[in-house]
């Protein structure tokens, strides 16, 4: 199937849809929701951003989602981004890591109580797959689910889940192991309440960035899963989680993209009013320099993220093309928002100027959804599929 460069007039609608929320809603208060790691602010943001049809973007709508696609979906990312990695973070979470595992995997009746209200905002989800000793190595899960007969009990401790924590995530996609001696493939998934009995909040992790997202330690103490709350069938967590997180990765190169973009804007600007020597410094060819490798690392980085996208959207092989995307543009983003710093000079460090903070936020994008060094497997497992 070819693929046309060109967006669709629904793709541009969508991306000015994201553009002028984001201006008007996100921006304003990024600094100072940063500032005060308010996560419920940025969570009310959220269910605003379900209520003009941003967070069913991908879906159909008979289920409450625009239908609008992959590509749309990365688009409106690309735009929250630039203005608040914090917000952009939460975004992919609740869309890609809830949404779509609940909708992909779940069944009729599971669709309708839960991926309904997703899509509308009325519910906002998490995903609770990272434990303390199980990261990359998933196979390595301690927490489990015993078949009780009517229901599923659950124990264990998940860490670093974002949108959870007290008063947040209405619904969490969690994995527990149901047969511990099967490893991966004794690994279930299970859709669970964020407001359950058994379930805590003991730690909110404090961040160098994304501050304004809430990202939570949880205690499952006995905690009691009804039987239709079973995700896909038992065993299957595994593959609903890494199917999951290869989709997930696009929505973190979208992120990346983003907030390479917000940089790059920033410091072009700047550049261009900022005098020395009697010229603005982007006069300077070691200044108009840096700016040509940023644009240049963005197009490359944004062109290959709407691509991967683009292959998940027209239902084609796209795991390596996802690893490769959220590689290339989450690299991309540390290297343009450290140089937009730089071209500001003390500036950049100032907590007045917002590249310091999207510095800072775009660390965490080469480590969640898998390492990027984990990406280098996931490539590498592909390498004879690549041919040029």
């Amino acid at each position: 199937m070819p693929m046309d460069f060109t967006l669709t007039e629904e793709e541009l609608k969508v991306q000015q849809l994201a553009r002028e929320f984001t201006e008007k809603e996100i921006a304003p208060t990024a600094k100072e929701r940063d500032e005060k790691e308010d996560w419920r602010a940025a969570f009310q943001i959220l269910k605003k951003m379900g209520k003009v049809g941003l967070l069913g973007l991908p879906f159909p709508k008979q289920y409450g989602g625009a239908e609008a696609g992959q590509v749309a979906y990365a688009l409106a990312s690309m735009e929250v981004n630039k203005a608040c990695g914090s917000m952009g973070c939460q975004y992919s979470v609740a869309v890609s890591l809830s949404g779509w595992p609940i909708f992909t995997y779940g069944n009729e009746e599971q669709r309708q109580k839960y991926s309904t209200k997703q899509f509308t905002g009325e519910y906002i989800g998490a995903f609770g797959f990272t434990e303390p000793g199980a990261g990359s190595d998933s196979a390595a899960s301690k927490c489990t689910a015993e078949d009780k007969g009517d229901y599923y009990l659950l124990n264990g401790t998940k860490c670093f889940i974002t949108n959870s924590g007290p008063d947040m995530a209405d619904i969490i996609m969690m994995t527990a192991m149901t047969d511990p001696s099967q490893a991966n493939k004794g690994i279930s998934g299970f859709i669970v309440h964020g407001d359950w009995e058994g379930l805590s909040y003991p730690k909110q992790e404090q961040k160098m960035g994304i501050r304004s997202t809430c990202q939570s330690v949880i205690e499952m103490n006995d905690l009691k899963v009804p039987k239709e709350n079973l995700l896909g069938k038992e065993g299957q967590g595994f593959q609903i989680a890494m199917t999951t997180l290869d989709g997930g990765r696009i929505g973190i190169a979208a992120q990346g993209v983003g907030l390479a973009m917000g940089a790059y804007n920033y410091a072009l600007q700047y550049a261009q009013e900022r005098v020395q020597f009697n010229k603005p410094i982007f006069a300077q060819q070691a200044i108009s320099f840096k700016l040509a490798d940023m644009a240049t690392k963005i197009e490359m980085a944004r062109t290959y993220t709407l691509y991967a996208a683009w292959l998940k959207e027209n239902h084609m092989p796209y795991s390596y093309q996802a690893a490769m995307a959220k590689k290339f543009a989450t690299n991309t983003a540390m290297e343009v928002t450290t140089e937009a710093v730089q071209i500001l000079g003390g500036h950049g460090f100032l907590r007045d100027h917002p590249v310091e903070r999207m510095m800072r936020d775009a660390k965490i994008t080469q480590i969640y959804e898998g390492t990027n060094e984990i990406q280098n497997l996931v490539i590498g497992a592909s390498l004879k599929k690549i041919v040029f």
